[in-house]
């Protein structure tokens, strides 16, 4: 299938420093990825905070211009693009916030945030008919017509984020992106957020890219999942297989951070010591050198180029066969029955149960007021 959206070896780079008393220098966020997107699927990116995941998705979107590289969008070249091109860009691409409080003008209504996309690329309609349009968002998100008509600090956060994604569906897009959506809520709110966000990907056939600190909901939301250290992506692959036999140290060691009630196999976790390497001063060879358990000589010298199985599976680590070996031979821990529950929960995102139903006119225990 044709992908929607290609990266090819992009990086962004931020100056720093060219004072009196200060060298110059760059900070490498973004340091040459590439990737390829299918339509309709759900991918994930994934990583510490610092690692660029979020600076990269604002370059996808051209909120940031690369330093270099390409991305394209519908085989159109996204990099460069001024006028019709980028208005088309900012039409069918769109962008969810992380903090619904400050994304959301709060001397702006809530029926002239929504509508607001529709005075751009839709400007055919009539006052009456970008009215109706809105309600109708609005009821599509879970919140109801008269909602119009209020401001952002009536509502509570997960309202707030209902408001922000109803903004983005707005100009009608094919793909959209989510900078950690959900982390800024309550953890039940965050169920029926993540629970309107599969519904509406798979009732209007959008593409996700999603960045997200909770690995629940990467695993149970997600087609394939990125990792990223650095300003790199060193593993890569469906998400089903990058959690069942994670190849790359890092990944293992994200994985195994999740806390587990039931500590049976602890002893057997890989664990991540000191901190992650200043994007300014990336260490020489393979960037994830200075805190893995398995390095070497060679992985303090050279960079690992990224190698892919033929099922897919991307993995940049010079030693990754070695370690999936020990892996599979270490007994799998078990989950409490609490972590459990709440793998369920977001399990049922995507397998059709409704938590909240998306457009229901009803309002649902957060929109009490």
């Amino acid at each position: 299938m044709k992908p929607i959206l290609e990266a090819q070896n992009v990086t962004k780079h931020f100056p720093t420093g060219g004072g009196l008393f200060q060298k110059k220098g760059l900070v490498k966020a973004v340091d040459g990825v590439s990737l390829s997107i299918t339509p309709g699927e759900t991918f994930a990116i994934v990583g510490e905070s610092g690692c660029g995941k979020s600076t990269l998705a604002r370059v996808l979107m051209r909120l940031l211009d690369t330093t270099s590289g390409d991305v394209m969008f519908d085989g159109k070249q996204v990099t460069g693009a001024q006028g019709t091109a980028l208005s088309a860009l900012r039409r069918d691409v769109q962008f969810i916030f992380q903090d619904p409080f400050s994304s959301l003008n709060p001397r702006m209504s809530v029926g002239r945030l929504v509508g607001e996309p529709l005075e751009v690329h839709a400007p055919e309609l009539t006052k009456g008919e970008r009215r109706a349009k809105v309600s109708e968002l609005l009821a599509q998100v879970g919140l109801r017509p008269e909602h119009a008509d209020r401001y952002p600090h009536e509502f509570s956060g997960g309202q707030r984020q209902r408001i922000g994604i109803a903004r983005a569906l707005a100009s009608g897009p094919r793909l959209i992106i989510g900078d950690e959506p959900v982390s800024a809520l309550d953890v039940s709110v965050q169920a029926q957020v993540v629970n309107l966000l599969g519904d509406l990907g798979r009732d209007l056939g959008l593409t996700l890219i999603l960045i997200a600190h909770d690995l629940a909901v990467i695993r149970h939301m997600s087609d394939r999942v990125a990792v990223m250290y650095l300003g790199k992506i060193v593993e890569q692959g469906t998400a089903d297989d990058l959690f069942e036999n994670p190849r790359h140290p890092y990944t293992r060691a994200l994985l195994d951070a999740i806390p587990d009630l039931d500590d049976q196999g602890g002893a057997s976790r890989a664990r991540i010591e000191g901190e992650m390497p200043s994007p300014s001063a990336p260490p020489p060879g393979c960037a994830f050198h200075t805190r893995c358990p398995h390095a070497t000589e060679l992985c303090r010298t050279k960079v690992p180029a990224p190698e892919e199985t033929p099922d897919g599976h991307m993995t940049a680590c010079h030693h990754w066969q070695d370690i999936a070996v020990a892996r599979r031979k270490t007994t799998p821990r078990s989950r409490s029955p609490a972590t459990e529950a709440r793998l369920e929960l977001y399990a049922k995102a995507t397998e059709g149960t409704q938590i909240i139903p998306v457009a229901s006119k009803t309002p649902d225990r957060e929109e009490t007021k």
